[in-house]
């Protein structure tokens, strides 16, 4: 038996055996108190407790006429109140606001920009004015949060639904909330992927980084390469069956994020990293000699062959159909752990790699080795090292690039919270709830200033999760935390106020069937 079924099952033998009392202690703690009871934490709430909101049978949901996406996230907002609250919820275009919920685009606090909003409730209803549609989908997601939790149910509830009054402006920290799902180590379906990306969204999270290709497996399909699916696709680690994405199974995945306002970043991993692609094919070894398939969990043995010329057809003809399904700006070229390719055959890789990237419209990211080799300052390095001091990082820095920042002994979710967490690793840190938010991003790298941070990422490799209860687990609450990080303004960070906050999201998540991770530090 898995351990995620297990962990499921405790959750649910925990809830059945509570008591109704437990029960509604626990819709007692989801019903917000306040404008502020959400996760991130808004940029400014000023809270009028006289102007509270009800919604009811009667209540409409008006989008922005003219405009099809105002509409379309209208109707995800529907998608979610409707089971829960029985009522009808129309969604009809409006120029002006009315008695409802209003979803409209223009004459927002110009300190939203593009993803921001601003939220106004009173007693007659609920105001969401952005400047794009990105801000209004993120306004959906705090309201979702101002009712009570089990508005997330999927069937019938009683009542009363109930938004807190007041007014909220609200716009991220930093331009990309990220998060990585490697599906190399461990193959996940387009179903399990889309679950993550719902869940994402939620937090505000605009960047889902897929790593598609490593030792263990190649989840990509690529034309005139059948046999790195077919053969390099067909395992995982520990020799499980693997699996990969159709051209059409990827551009689904694409869609998908697009439509919750999550970009995608397809990452291949080069020059190591590589064994499967390695083992799909004999000509991309020095030797001409294909490795048997691996299936274990060691790093930095496998590296593509930088003397031939057939590595750089293949590495054209797999960027090329990247850059075509890809709609976002960015690819991702790994460059991490490339222990079997000398130092100078790394930096000759990575001048013929980074043109071919710039040749197909997109810009580089890779893991922030990349600053070894001469990237030029449109590449964004993604710090993944243990600690605040990095001398590579603040070179880059200065010299202009943007860096995102993953700190493994911080962000990364795959690392085990105690000792005695049933899945994971530790080779970083233990990262309980307290450490994964307890740093400030634009403080965080010596000699770095805020002003070189594009982000924040949470990585959760996958050499010991294998199903999406496994990946709940280890990203909720942590996942969060980070998005807060990312999100919200410095000034707003307290550790006091995020776990009583997140608290509230336990509740939620119960309803949601969430397999979270019940951290003893937070008062659920």
């Amino acid at each position: 038996m898995r351990i995620s079924r297990i962990l499921v099952a405790m959750t649910v033998l925990t809830v059945v055996t509570s008591g109704m009392s437990s029960l509604a202690a626990a819709e007692d703690l989801a019903a917000t108190k306040s404008l502020s009871d959400v996760v991130p934490v808004p940029a400014s709430v000023v809270p009028d407790a006289r102007q509270a909101f009800q919604l009811s049978w009667r209540t409409v949901i008006f989008t922005q006429a003219g405009s099809a996406e105002a509409a379309r996230v209208g109707r995800q907002l529907a998608d979610v109140l409707r089971p829960s609250t029985g009522f009808p919820l129309p969604v009809v275009p409006s120029v002006s606001a009315h008695s409802g919920i209003a979803l409209l685009l223009g004459h927002a606090d110009p300190r939203v920009g593009q993803e921001g909003y601003q939220l106004t409730v009173n007693r007659s209803g609920v105001v969401i004015r952005a400047n794009a549609p990105a801000g209004l989908f993120a306004g959906i997601q705090t309201l979702r949060q101002l009712l009570p939790a089990k508005v997330e149910n999927k069937h019938r509830q009683s009542g009363p639904w109930t938004v807190p009054g007041g007014r909220i402006v609200d716009f991220p920290r930093f331009a990309v909330r990220g998060a990585m799902l490697d599906v190399a180590r461990h193959f996940f379906s387009v179903a399990e992927v889309k679950r993550y990306i719902d869940q994402l969204a939620q937090y505000k999270i605009n960047q889902l980084h897929l790593h598609l290709a490593d030792d263990q497996g190649w989840r990509i399909e690529i034309p005139g390469w059948p046999r790195l699916t077919s053969y390099g696709g067909s395992t995982e680690v520990d020799g499980t069956p693997g699996g990969f994405y159709t051209a059409r199974d990827y551009s689904e995945l694409v869609a998908y994020a697009r439509s919750k306002y999550i970009t995608v970043v397809p990452e291949i991993d080069m020059p190591g990293h590589t064994n499967a692609a390695l083992a799909s094919y004999a000509e991309l070894n020095c030797n001409g000699v294909a490795p048997p398939l691996y299936t274990g969990t060691d790093v930095g043995f496998s590296s593509f062959c930088v003397d031939k010329e057939i590595t750089y057809k293949f590495v054209d003809d797999v960027i090329r159909e990247l850059a075509r399904l890809t709609p976002g700006e960015y690819l991702h070229i790994g460059g991490d752990e490339a222990h079997s390719t000398p130092p100078a055959d790394y930096v000759r890789f990575m001048d013929r790699v980074l043109p071919i990237v710039a040749k197909y419209g997109k810009k580089a990211t890779g893991w922030h080795e990349i600053t070894k080799a001469n990237p030029s300052t449109t590449t964004v390095p993604q710090y993944w090292g243990v600690g605040a001091e990095d001398a590579g990082m603040a070179a880059a820095a200065a010299k202009g690039h943007q860096i995102l920042l993953s700190p493994a002994d911080r962000s990364y979710l795959d690392m085990k919270y105690t000792p005695d967490t049933p899945l994971g690793q530790d080779w970083a840190s233990l990262i309980e709830v307290d450490r994964a938010y307890g740093w400030d991003p634009g403080k965080f790298l010596a000699n770095v200033p805020e002003s070189a941070i594009r982000g924040v990422e949470g990585p959760l490799w996958t050499e010991t999760i294998t199903d999406s209860a496994d990946i709940e687990f280890m990203a909720f609450p942590r996942l969060p935390a980070l998005a807060e990080l990312g999100w919200s303004p410095a000034a707003t960070h307290s550790w006091p106020s995020f776990r009583s906050r997140l608290a509230h999201q336990g509740a939620r998540w119960t309803v949601q069937g969430v397999n979270f991770y019940r951290s003893p530090q937070i008062p659920w």
